[in-house]
């Protein structure tokens, strides 16, 4: 690994944490991903199941987690199972975790080779009364194909019928959301990572330059510090593309008097930042696009102030939204008549502000959470509030990771990254 991994405390704390809310008598199984394929003999890069990363710190292929806290023999109370290295694969792809490396990652004694799995598993299947599954139970989630979790899970249904069964990922969402401060840590390098690449493309903003080349020098500088690459597809977008959400295409020239919208961050370790920043491309805000500009920085520093624990994202989304529409009013886009006579279901800032305000960060972009539960100290949120203005020609989005304080304001994990619109203007025009 290219990452300096956290320590073994942490997942012999995330794996007890785990246990401790598993009913009597609960096994649980726990995959990794599958290398998935292109076409011939091609595959993506291999890309850890967040779930069994979080519980044992193993980021290889083919590797199982068995957790029952419950079974007669202290050793089969954590298993974990990997691959079994070979002279051959140590050829072909490099060497495998060995054994003794599993155990000093994880904190996990019991380490075997992955063809005891079944065997070990059929034998513990006698002691347990309830199989917890990992389905993706995600709110965002849309998953068309077959994982290596969903073979499993398909073959323990017909393998032992008369078992009950449970979620894995409805504990996991409560927990995740809470990070220890080695998690916190590990976002905040993912951040500076981040940081140094947002430094790198100022210089090269500039009439004539193509989206996907200031792309390029982000993943430049995101690989050249031992991050694997972005921590989700970047949107690069100019001019027009501001107003598109999810633009990933990253293929049009910057052109003079256009903002460019750069949503982009690092991973680090397999943990996420999320970074928004909009800026001029000849170096200098039109009035309009300052006074738009202005607006978003001020919904985002007032939402921010909003992040205390005890508060729900529903509740918090609709006071940004009050927010957000007292600023439209300001520019013209909206008129008091309008926002008086609004429907409560589809506000009337929705027109230029449509998607929320902050989402969970950690392992994932878009983090576990409970969506209807009180946000907590040490969870991580993105604040993203943006104006769009397709009749303008422009959007503009600004988005910092905070984490949540037991008393008073977050603190901005991305304080150091400039948005200020004058200290913008004066690096983008080199001073």
């Amino acid at each position: 690994m290219r990452y300096q991994p956290l320590s073994s405390r942490l997942y012999s704390k995330n794996r007890n944490s785990f246990m401790s809310e598993m009913k009597r008598g609960g096994l649980a199984v726990f995959n990794s991903n599958d290398i998935y394929p292109i076409s011939a003999d091609s595959t993506l890069p291999f890309a850890q199941h967040r779930d069994i990363f979080y519980l044992s710190g193993i980021d290889q292929e083919e590797s199982i987690l068995l957790l029952f806290p419950d079974a007669s023999k202290l050793e089969h109370r954590e298993i974990l199972f990997i691959k079994k290295t070979s002279e051959l694969i140590a050829v072909w792809e490099g060497q495998k975790l060995t054994q003794k490396r599993a155990t000093a990652l994880s904190g996990i004694e019991s380490v075997f080779w992955l063809d005891r799995f079944e065997e070990l598993f059929e034998t513990l299947s006698n002691e347990a009364s309830i199989f917890y599954f990992n389905t993706n139970e995600h709110l965002r989630a849309k998953v068309e194909t077959q994982t290596r979790e969903d073979r499993f899970i398909k073959w323990a249904k017909a393998k032992f019928p008369n078992h009950s069964t449970a979620k894995s990922n409805f504990i996991l969402q409560k927990l995740r959301s809470v990070k220890d401060v080695e998690e916190i840590d590990q976002i905040k390098n993912a951040i500076d990572i981040t940081e140094k690449g947002f430094r790198r493309v100022l210089p090269i903003i500039k009439p004539g330059v193509w989206e996907y080349e200031i792309e390029a020098e982000y993943a430049h500088e995101f690989i050249k510090n031992r991050s694997k690459g972005f921590a989700y597809t970047p949107i690069i977008a100019a001019g027009k593309n501001n107003n598109v959400l999810h633009y990933i295409d990253n293929n049009k020239q910057c052109r003079s008097g256009d903002l460019i919208l750069m949503d982009v961050g690092a991973e680090y370790g397999n943990y996420a930042s999320d970074m928004t920043r909009t800026l001029p491309v000849s170096g200098k805000f039109s009035p309009r696009q300052r006074a738009v500009y202005e607006a978003v920085l001020r919904v985002e520093q007032q939402a921010m102030q909003l992040l205390v624990p005890g508060i729900i994202l529903k509740e918090y989304h609709q006071e940004v939204g009050k927010i957000m529409t007292e600023e439209l009013i300001h520019l013209g886009l909206l008129n008091p008549t309008i926002v008086k006579n609004q429907d409560p279901e589809k506000p009337a800032y929705k027109k230029y502000f449509m998607h929320g305000t902050s989402h969970h960060l950690g392992l994932d972009t878009h983090d576990y959470g409970i969506a209807d539960a009180p946000l907590q100290a040490n969870m991580v949120v993105t604040v993203e509030p943006g104006i769009y203005i397709p009749e303008e020609g422009f959007g503009i989005r600004i988005e910092d990771d905070v984490v949540l304080q037991e008393h008073g304001n977050p603190i901005n994990l991305m304080e150091n990254i400039p948005k200020d619109p004058d200290e913008i203007e004066r690096l983008m025009q080199g001073a």
